[in-house]
């Protein structure tokens, strides 16, 4: 079963598997030993990151390792790529509003108060 890669980073586990495989790849014992969790329990979430393509897992000799393959992201960074645009639109909108409305209070006349 092909999983969801937002699936897969939806879990903060997952992320953090996928931050430690990013800077390089580990056998699974190695893997295993930078959580608080069981060893099946890593075993589930490797398979989980294995269905969704974001690792690997190579067999050498008696150990398997994981390596990362974050090419997978890149659906991630296009769907956010249209939030961030449209953010910016806003951004943008929201800088022009307050510097017209500066503008304005600037030219605005100042009342002046009389004293009875």
């Amino acid at each position: 079963m092909r999983r969801d890669v937002f699936q897969a980073i939806a879990d903060p586990t997952r992320r953090q598997i996928l931050s430690l495989l990013a800077k390089q790849s580990m056998n699974l014992n190695t893997l295993a030993d930078n959580f608080d969790i069981s060893r099946p329990a890593i075993s589930k979430q490797i398979r989980i990151l294995t269905e969704c393509g974001l690792i690997i897992v190579r067999q050498q000799g008696r150990k398997r390792y994981c390596e990362a393959q974050m090419q997978e992201l890149g659906v991630v960074a296009e769907w956010l790529e249209q939030y961030r645009q449209f953010w910016n639109y806003k951004l943008d909108a929201l800088g022009d509003f307050l510097e017209q409305e500066k503008t304005i209070t600037k030219h605005k006349p100042t009342k002046k108060h009389k004293h009875k």
